[in-house]
């Protein structure tokens, strides 16, 4: 019953050695081979090596799809040694026939140091586009569907292959996931989770983001979830308010901070009149008495909610619905700082200038004390205005400062959640109108040990992405409807 062929990175010797020697001992497991950009690379017995150019490039994956004569084919990504659970190829099999699967992937256990760690990861949904997405190093095929998705790859990527060859399996096959622990991946160090925060946004990385919004980009034309570069048009002076435009601070507890906030905004320089609004949620910290001190010499407008369960969206939609609310309503978080008085200026010449319904800027990543630090400079220069909406369903969130045509947002409120909000309200307001840009530093984004997401546990971060991968189902949904119409 020789069911499956198995394609494994060549990393480490010992350590695929290692990965080879627990394969080949499985019943199920007919060829193993090592994916390699060494022509030299030794062979490991009974293992062959297969040469690409591009580890997991679209050419790579065009030529497993030609060796895998087994009714399973077993990716291997990982630079460390896997050991697969008992009976476990069996398990990914006849659960794949059990639903029909093209694509199989399942929970896995980390030994680091010698503890076994659960490494649980989430549910595909439909809308789970990002190409970040943690499915772990070992995934299966059914391979009549590898070849059908290898034969569909129009275009030949470097960085995309793997992505490309999920969203194309996702077209025909269901990719099921098993929340089952099925294999150990040995002395694997994990990446911290605040780095993976910014991978994608990190500008090395630019070249990367261009081909997978490629493939993304393709993926949403082929099942009608495309939008073209067509938007509502915006009357700006349908509505008069008093102030041009109003910054928003939502806050809880961030005494070390929010004067600093509060500072970075009442220094603007701007040709027209704006305010500020704070929205104190139960401060217990020392907060709320520093905004009594602004709020009595009328620089600031502060507000306790009357309810106890407002999220940081909740927050948002007090704050924008309050009359004292201008015609753009402008973020900015409790921890963070304009980085100059002409911040609000360039955000508002924005929006007349590129006519849009909400703006976002450029941000810099620092310390506590303002220096900067890793990723460094957020543009998201890989935004286009004819295809930024599009893109906006892969990438894990739209930049910051975010700014946006208050009777817009009085129109569709923002999630009560504080996580996500921000990206959940982007995206519905991306379906209708233009996204604006601005490509200058105009905000400083803290990242210190009292951020919201500091240091996330594997659990925290997994409810995290799937929150946000049921956003991005949800107005995918959205689209498929209207496109159908």
């Amino acid at each position: 019953m020789k069911r499956i062929n198995c394609f494994v990175t060549y990393y480490n010797t010992d350590e695929v050695a290692q990965t080879v020697k627990w394969l080949s001992e499985l019943p199920e497991v007919n060829h193993i081979y090592l994916i390699s950009t060494d022509k030299q690379a030794k062979v490991i017995a009974p293992a062959q090596v297969l040469y690409t150019k591009v580890l997991w490039g679209t050419e790579t994956i065009r030529q497993i799809a030609n060796l895998s004569d087994t009714e399973f084919s077993l990716f291997y990504t990982a630079p460390c040694a896997c050991q697969p659970g008992m009976f476990s190829l069996e398990r990914f099999m006849e659960i794949a026939n059990d639903t029909e699967a093209g694509m199989i992937y399942s929970d896995y256990k980390k030994q680091i140091d010698g503890e076994s760690i659960p490494h649980p990861v989430n549910q595909y949904l439909s809308g789970s586009l990002r190409d970040d997405f943690d499915f772990g190093p070992l995934i299966i095929y059914r391979s009549t569907t590898l070849q059908l998705a290898a034969s569909a790859m129009g275009a030949s990527y470097k960085h995309a292959g793997l992505y490309d060859l999920r969203l194309k399996i996702s077209q025909y096959k269901p990719i099921t996931y098993i929340n089952e622990f099925l294999y150990t991946v040995i002395d694997a160090e994990g990446q911290d989770s605040e780095k993976q925060i910014f991978d994608y946004v990190d500008p090395k990385n630019r070249e990367i983001q261009i081909e997978m919004e490629s493939a993304c980009t393709d993926h949403l034309k082929k099942i009608g979830g495309y939008l073209t570069p067509k938007f509502k048009s915006i009357d700006f002076y349908a509505e008069e308010f008093e102030n041009e435009a109003t910054v928003i601070i939502p806050v809880r507890n961030r005494i070390k901070t929010i004067q600093d906030a509060i500072r970075s905004v009442l220094q603007q320089q701007t040709n027209f009149s704006y305010n500020l609004i704070v929205i104190d949620n139960h401060s217990t910290d020392g907060t709320t008495e520093i905004l009594q001190q602004y709020a009595e010499d009328n620089l600031l407008t502060h507000i306790i909610p009357e309810r106890t369960d407002l999220g940081i969206g909740g927050c948002w939609n007090l704050g924008v619905h309050h009359p004292n609310c201008g015609k753009f309503a402008v973020q900015l978080d409790s921890d963070d700082m304009y980085s100059s008085e002409e911040s609000l200026q360039k955000i508002i010449d924005a929006f007349y200038a590129q006519h849009c319904g909400m703006v976002v800027g450029t941000y810099m990543t620092t310390d506590f004390n303002l220096n900067m630090i890793h990723p460094g400079v957020i543009d998201h220069r890989e935004w286009t205005p004819e295809n930024g909406r599009n893109n906006a369903l892969r990438i894990n969130g739209f930049g910051a400062p975010r700014a946006f045509f208050t009777p817009i947002l009085r129109k569709t409120n923002i999630p009560n959640t504080s996580y996500g909000e921000d990206y959940a309200i982007a995206l519905r307001i991306s379906r209708d109108y233009q996204v604006g840009r601005v490509y200058d530093v105009i905000y400083w984004c803290r990242r210190w040990e009292d951020n919201s997401d500091a240091n996330l546990d594997i659990i925290k971060k997994n409810q995290n992405d799937f929150y946000k991968d049921s956003i991005r189902t949800w107005e995918l949904k959205a689209r498929l409807k209207r496109n159908k119409k």
